[in-house]
Protein backbone atom coordinates (compact mmCIF):
# COMPACT_ATOMS: atom_id res chain seq x y z
CA UNK A 1 0.00 0.00 0.00
CA UNK A 2 1.13 3.51 -0.84
CA UNK A 3 -0.53 6.01 1.52
CA UNK A 4 -1.03 9.56 0.30
CA UNK A 5 -2.20 12.35 2.60
CA UNK A 6 -4.29 14.92 0.72
CA UNK A 7 -5.05 18.23 2.40
CA UNK A 8 -5.90 21.83 1.67
CA UNK A 9 -7.84 24.71 3.12
CA UNK A 10 -11.57 25.11 2.75
CA UNK A 11 -12.60 25.72 -0.89
CA UNK A 12 -9.06 25.04 -2.11
CA UNK A 13 -10.22 22.57 -4.77
CA UNK A 14 -9.23 19.47 -2.83
CA UNK A 15 -12.38 17.55 -3.79
CA UNK A 16 -11.57 18.00 -7.48
CA UNK A 17 -8.11 16.57 -6.86
CA UNK A 18 -9.50 13.66 -4.84
CA UNK A 19 -11.98 12.74 -7.60
CA UNK A 20 -9.19 12.72 -10.16
CA UNK A 21 -7.10 10.35 -8.07
CA UNK A 22 -10.11 8.03 -7.79
CA UNK A 23 -10.54 8.15 -11.58
CA UNK A 24 -6.96 6.91 -11.84
CA UNK A 25 -7.73 4.01 -9.50
CA UNK A 26 -6.88 5.28 -6.02
CA UNK A 27 -8.81 4.11 -2.97
CA UNK A 28 -10.25 7.21 -1.32
CA UNK A 29 -10.73 7.50 2.43
CA UNK A 30 -12.56 10.76 3.14
CA UNK A 31 -12.12 12.23 6.62
CA UNK A 32 -15.24 14.38 6.20
CA UNK A 33 -17.32 11.23 5.65
CA UNK A 34 -15.73 9.62 8.69
CA UNK A 35 -16.33 12.78 10.72
CA UNK A 36 -20.06 12.41 10.11
CA UNK A 37 -19.93 8.68 10.83
CA UNK A 38 -18.26 9.00 14.24
CA UNK A 39 -20.86 11.50 15.50
CA UNK A 40 -23.92 9.77 14.10
CA UNK A 41 -26.99 9.13 16.27
CA UNK A 42 -26.23 6.67 19.04
CA UNK A 43 -22.44 7.03 18.84
CA UNK A 44 -20.16 7.72 21.77
CA UNK A 45 -18.85 10.74 19.88
CA UNK A 46 -22.27 12.39 19.67
CA UNK A 47 -22.94 11.71 23.36
CA UNK A 48 -19.66 13.36 24.29
CA UNK A 49 -20.39 16.38 22.11
CA UNK A 50 -23.80 16.82 23.76
CA UNK A 51 -22.22 16.54 27.19
CA UNK A 52 -19.54 19.10 26.32
CA UNK A 53 -21.59 21.64 24.32
CA UNK A 54 -25.13 21.14 25.59
CA UNK A 55 -28.45 20.01 24.08
CA UNK A 56 -28.67 23.01 21.73
CA UNK A 57 -26.32 21.25 19.28
CA UNK A 58 -28.62 18.22 18.97
CA UNK A 59 -31.50 18.29 16.45
CA UNK A 60 -34.99 17.14 17.34
CA UNK A 61 -34.39 13.86 15.49
CA UNK A 62 -31.38 13.10 17.69
CA UNK A 63 -28.74 13.91 15.09
CA UNK A 64 -26.01 16.52 15.36
CA UNK A 65 -27.10 20.05 14.46
CA UNK A 66 -24.02 20.98 12.48
CA UNK A 67 -25.04 24.58 11.94
CA UNK A 68 -25.52 25.14 15.67
CA UNK A 69 -22.24 23.46 16.52
CA UNK A 70 -20.41 25.34 13.77
CA UNK A 71 -21.70 28.66 15.09
CA UNK A 72 -20.13 27.80 18.44
CA UNK A 73 -16.76 26.46 17.37
CA UNK A 74 -15.82 28.64 14.40
CA UNK A 75 -15.88 31.74 16.58
CA UNK A 76 -14.15 30.21 19.61
CA UNK A 77 -10.73 28.58 19.32
CA UNK A 78 -11.01 26.85 22.71
CA UNK A 79 -14.33 25.24 21.83
CA UNK A 80 -12.99 24.23 18.44
CA UNK A 81 -10.06 22.56 20.17
CA UNK A 82 -12.45 20.72 22.49
CA UNK A 83 -14.45 19.46 19.52
CA UNK A 84 -11.31 18.32 17.72
CA UNK A 85 -10.25 16.46 20.85
CA UNK A 86 -13.46 14.45 20.65
CA UNK A 87 -13.63 13.79 16.93
CA UNK A 88 -10.04 13.53 15.68
CA UNK A 89 -9.03 10.37 17.59
CA UNK A 90 -12.21 8.58 16.50
CA UNK A 91 -11.78 9.64 12.87
CA UNK A 92 -8.14 8.54 12.83
CA UNK A 93 -8.98 5.15 14.34
CA UNK A 94 -11.64 4.54 11.70
CA UNK A 95 -9.32 5.72 8.94
CA UNK A 96 -6.63 3.24 10.01
CA UNK A 97 -9.19 0.43 9.83
CA UNK A 98 -10.02 1.43 6.24
CA UNK A 99 -6.34 1.70 5.27
CA UNK A 100 -5.80 -1.82 6.56
CA UNK A 101 -8.82 -3.14 4.67
CA UNK A 102 -7.59 -1.54 1.43
CA UNK A 103 -4.12 -3.00 1.94
CA UNK A 104 -5.51 -6.48 2.52
CA UNK A 105 -7.68 -6.25 -0.59
CA UNK A 106 -4.77 -5.03 -2.73
CA UNK A 107 -1.25 -4.79 -1.28
CA UNK A 108 -0.28 -2.48 -4.17
CA UNK A 109 -3.18 -0.07 -3.64
CA UNK A 110 -2.64 3.68 -3.69
CA UNK A 111 -4.77 4.94 -0.80
CA UNK A 112 -5.56 8.66 -0.67
CA UNK A 113 -6.60 10.00 2.73
CA UNK A 114 -8.51 13.23 2.11
CA UNK A 115 -8.11 15.11 5.39
CA UNK A 116 -8.82 18.86 5.54
CA UNK A 117 -7.32 19.38 9.01
CA UNK A 118 -4.08 17.47 8.54
CA UNK A 119 -1.89 20.36 9.64
CA UNK A 120 -4.03 20.90 12.73
CA UNK A 121 -3.97 17.22 13.71
CA UNK A 122 -0.52 16.00 12.79
CA UNK A 123 1.33 17.41 15.81
CA UNK A 124 -0.89 15.47 18.18
CA UNK A 125 -1.22 12.33 16.07
CA UNK A 126 1.79 11.63 13.83
CA UNK A 127 0.66 10.11 10.58
CA UNK A 128 3.08 8.05 8.57
CA UNK A 129 2.22 8.99 5.00
CA UNK A 130 4.38 7.96 2.09
CA UNK A 131 3.57 11.27 0.39
CA UNK A 132 1.63 14.42 1.33
CA UNK A 133 -0.16 16.53 -1.28
CA UNK A 134 -1.35 20.04 -0.42
CA UNK A 135 -3.93 21.71 -2.66
CA UNK A 136 -3.60 25.47 -2.62
CA UNK A 137 -5.38 28.49 -4.04
CA UNK A 138 -5.11 32.18 -3.13
CA UNK A 139 -7.12 33.12 -0.05
CA UNK A 140 -9.26 35.59 -1.99
CA UNK A 141 -10.08 32.92 -4.58
CA UNK A 142 -11.16 30.53 -1.84
CA UNK A 143 -13.33 33.14 -0.13
CA UNK A 144 -15.01 34.00 -3.43
CA UNK A 145 -15.66 30.33 -4.14
CA UNK A 146 -17.45 29.96 -0.80
CA UNK A 147 -19.55 33.06 -1.44
CA UNK A 148 -20.42 32.01 -5.01
CA UNK A 149 -20.91 28.25 -4.69
CA UNK A 150 -21.89 27.77 -1.05
CA UNK A 151 -23.97 30.88 -0.48
CA UNK A 152 -21.89 32.02 2.49
CA UNK A 153 -21.56 35.61 3.52
CA UNK A 154 -18.11 37.04 2.99
CA UNK A 155 -17.72 37.45 6.76
CA UNK A 156 -18.54 33.79 7.39
CA UNK A 157 -16.18 32.68 4.61
CA UNK A 158 -13.35 34.78 6.03
CA UNK A 159 -13.97 33.40 9.53
CA UNK A 160 -13.81 29.82 8.29
CA UNK A 161 -10.57 30.43 6.43
CA UNK A 162 -9.13 32.10 9.53
CA UNK A 163 -10.11 29.15 11.73
CA UNK A 164 -7.88 26.76 9.80
CA UNK A 165 -4.14 26.34 9.58
CA UNK A 166 -2.22 28.86 7.51
CA UNK A 167 -1.00 28.10 4.00
CA UNK A 168 2.58 27.99 5.26
CA UNK A 169 1.69 25.51 8.03
CA UNK A 170 0.14 23.17 5.47
CA UNK A 171 2.97 23.58 2.99
CA UNK A 172 5.55 22.63 5.64
CA UNK A 173 4.04 19.13 5.48
CA UNK A 174 3.91 18.95 1.69
CA UNK A 175 5.88 16.71 -0.60
CA UNK A 176 4.03 18.40 -3.46
CA UNK A 177 1.74 21.42 -3.78
CA UNK A 178 -1.01 21.50 -6.40
CA UNK A 179 -1.94 25.01 -7.49
CA UNK A 180 -5.71 25.05 -8.01
CA UNK A 181 -6.01 28.79 -8.46
CA UNK A 182 -6.11 28.57 -12.24
CA UNK A 183 -8.14 26.51 -14.70
CA UNK A 184 -9.54 23.07 -13.91
CA UNK A 185 -7.40 21.69 -16.72
CA UNK A 186 -4.26 23.04 -15.09
CA UNK A 187 -5.25 21.50 -11.75
CA UNK A 188 -6.01 18.09 -13.27
CA UNK A 189 -2.75 18.05 -15.24
CA UNK A 190 -0.84 18.42 -11.97
CA UNK A 191 -2.80 15.53 -10.45
CA UNK A 192 -2.10 13.35 -13.48
CA UNK A 193 1.62 14.04 -13.19
CA UNK A 194 1.59 13.05 -9.53
CA UNK A 195 -0.32 9.87 -10.26
CA UNK A 196 2.38 8.85 -12.70
CA UNK A 197 4.87 9.18 -9.85
CA UNK A 198 2.73 7.16 -7.43
CA UNK A 199 1.95 4.39 -9.88
CA UNK A 200 5.36 4.20 -11.52
CA UNK A 201 3.96 5.41 -14.81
Amino acid sequence: MYLVGLTGGIASGKSVVARRFVEHGAVLVDADVLAREVVGPGTAGLAEIEQRFGPSVISTDGSLDRAALGALVFSDADKREQLNGITHPAIWQRAKELFEAASVANPDAVVVYDVPLLAEAVEKRPMNFDFVVVVDAPTETRIQRMVDSRGMSRQDAERRVGAQATDSQREELADAVIDSGGTIEHTLAQVDALWDRFSGG
